[in-house]
């Protein structure tokens, strides 16, 4: 009787557990890897602040190119 126990556990031990514990690691590893909800959010919101800063910088470059034509050549 106390024998029939000690077969099912040394099963579980060799078998079950090593590959129980490496999907739980793998599973851990996967999600650890995808973007969270904020890191997506603060992305988009770089991603907004570049956008507008290439406008201001093309509409500057246009009134320094309408008020001073050679501004490129002196930098």
């Amino acid at each position: 009787m106390f024998g029939f126990f000690w077969i099912p556990a040394i099963i579980f031990v060799v078998f079950v557990a090593p590959i129980w514990i490496i999907f739980h690691y793998v599973t851990q590893w996967r999600t650890g890897k995808a973007l969270t909800r904020e890191d997506e959010d603060l992305l988009n919101e770089l991603w907004q602040t570049t956008e507008r800063m290439e406008t201001r910088l093309n509409s500057l470059e246009r009134i320094l190119d309408t008020e001073s034509s050679d501004w490129r050549g002196s930098a």
